[in-house]
């Protein structure tokens, strides 16, 4: 463990495989980014793999783009067995059949995966394919046979104008009819596709107090099931703790308030790019710390400045951040996503201006209106 309270080497690695996608959705972070890097190679993958094992990594998360537009993707699916980590797969879900699904069975693949995860945006065509074009019968087609077939399975459906009025018939479909034990739950943000798109696919002030508003609404229907780490559900939970802790001095224990806090990724796990480029995380991609085939990822995840400024965002005071000085808030906020704080602002020791509870406060009335 390191002096900071970080281990030496990072156990958790998520990696893009490809740039490649076969859809190409309207706020899709990762878009930028695709065009111009080149996937790596099978064998080189294969020695990442491998230079992986030697620093210790226990697990990878598999993404893309679209991981399983890779021939190749069983492939490298078994170098991580072989090179003694887990797995689990983000993917759209369009792309699963039963020959697929099969492919998982050779080996130890069904053994040494944990999860798959699939999108899903909305309850029928309509919806789901407003911004996931040509896309909802085969990846609701891919979760269900997944389903069927035992998988572990997560959902996630992304919030944005279109699907608030009809989250709660999403939630129906995959609760009742799926019969997924639970769904999380996050919204489009302004990176990458989105920031050109992001007047339509991106929730407004009053916008996001609506969907704030349907969400509640499912957490009493389902109670348990409906989860969120970040998007108008963790939102709301956090802007109620900070009204709670500023009218009653009551603060959370799940989270640090008054500091740059938000993010603790950077203390457990590192992300690497198609191209080999490793960065602290995909929202953060522009930070490239290096190249995992030429470079040492054990020193960089050590030593590495960036990694190093961002582990001490923690200490900076809200009320010292550029733009929170005086803030009535700061002694209750944690700056929210660094990565987003990056892109809007051009430097992650700045809050993010996506999810200031002041602005939101001045344009909605905060969430004691609600």
């Amino acid at each position: 463990m390191n002096p900071m309270g970080f281990p030496s080497t990072p156990k958790s690695v998520s990696i893009a495989l490809t740039g490649r996608c076969n859809l190409s959705c309207s706020y899709c972070f990762y878009a930028g980014e695709m065009a111009a890097l080149g996937d790596l190679t099978t064998a080189q993958w294969l020695e990442v793999f491998g230079r992986l094992k030697a620093l210790g990594v226990m697990d990878a998360t598999l993404t893309g783009g679209e991981a399983l537009t890779r021939p190749d993707f069983f492939e490298l699916v078994d170098g991580v067995i072989a090179h003694r980590m887990r797995y689990s797969l983000l993917s759209n879900g369009t792309l699963f059949t039963e020959a697929v699904v099969r492919e998982f069975d050779k080996g130890k693949r069904r053994l040494r995966l944990d999860s798959i995860q699939i999108s899903i945006d909305g309850s029928c065509a309509g919806v789901h394919d407003r911004h996931r074009p040509h896309s909802f019968e085969r990846a609701l087609r891919g979760l269900k046979l997944l389903r069927a077939e035992g998988f572990t399975l997560t959902v996630r459906v992304t919030i944005h104008p279109d699907n608030i009025g009809d989250l709660e018939a999403t939630a129906r479909l995959l609760l009742e009819e799926v019969g997924l034990p639970s769904f999380s739950t996050n919204e489009a943000f302004p990176m990458g596709a989105g920031c050109g798109n992001a007047g339509e696919t991106c929730l407004t002030p009053m916008r996001e107090m609506e969907a704030m508003r349907a969400v509640a609404r499912l957490q009493e229907r389902y109670p348990g099931r409906v989860t969120a780490q970040a998007g108008p559900l963790a939102k709301r939970r956090a802007y109620a703790e900070m009204e709670e802790a500023r009218a009653t001095g009551k603060r959370p224990t799940s989270w640090t308030m008054g500091s740059l806090t938000a993010c603790g990724c950077v203390f457990s796990k590192i992300d690497i790019l198609h191209d080999g480029a490793i960065v602290p995380c995909h929202v953060l991609h522009r930070l490239v710390l290096g190249n995992v085939l030429t470079d040492d990822l054990g020193e960089i995840w050590r030593a590495h400045p960036t990694l190093e400024a961002l582990r001490g965002r923690r200490s900076i005071p809200m009320r010292e951040v550029p733009g929170c000085e005086g803030c009535e808030w700061a002694e209750f906020c944690n700056g929210s996503c660094p990565g987003l704080a990056h892109e809007l602002t051009g430097d992650f020791n700045r809050a993010n201006p996506a999810d200031c509870y002041r602005a939101f406060r001045a344009q909605t009335g905060g969430i004691r209106a609600l």
